[in-house]
């Protein structure tokens, strides 16, 4: 399995809105173009957080471990269907409604640029990681605080984690 580099992303402004398209190949090749992204963050009612572990065909932070739910929004997808999309694909779960919206910001590497959309659940249903992941499973926050700077996790999580974990 590989990322499709010619797989068409929307390119948007700080507020979200569609000023162009370019590829996967073009956003992740260190264009900096802006594009929307969602992440989930998925709670178990004991407080612990579910992450995914990456691929390591992955073309973005292979082998790390990440949010419970990342993705791309596709051309033509709103945020709730995107989510909705990557939490069946990802992690076999079917949202009958997606979660609330918590926040979003823009997130920058070397590489690309993203205006991530987050959301959050508490759910503790079945979970069955597809071969879009190496598996997943639930940390602690004890366990997270002690792997944080040890390049354990993706940057985007841990700019994530340590942006909102106060609130959560």
């Amino acid at each position: 399995m590989q990322d499709n580099s010619s797989e068409m992303f929307p390119i948007v402004d700080e507020e979200g809105n569609i000023i162009s398209a370019a590829t996967r190949g073009e956003c992740h090749g260190g264009s900096k173009l802006l594009h929307p992204v969602v992440h989930l963050h998925l709670f178990n009612t004991k407080g612990e957080l579910y992450l995914q572990k990456r691929p390591l065909w992955k073309d973005i932070q292979p082998g790390k471990w990440d949010t419970a739910v990342g993705g791309h929004i596709s051309l033509g997808e709103s945020v709730s269907q995107a989510l909705v999309r990557e939490v069946k694909e990802e992690l076999g779960i079917i949202l009958n409604e997606p979660p609330t919206p918590f926040a979003h910001y823009t997130f920058e590497s070397e590489r690309e640029r993203e205006l991530v959309f987050v959301h959050k659940i508490t759910y503790d249903g079945t979970i069955s990681p597809t071969e879009e992941l190496d598996g997943g499973r639930f940390w602690t926050k004890e366990e997270i605080n002690t792997y944080i700077g040890k390049q354990v996790f993706t940057p985007n999580f841990e700019d994530e984690y340590l942006r909102f974990e106060k609130e959560w």
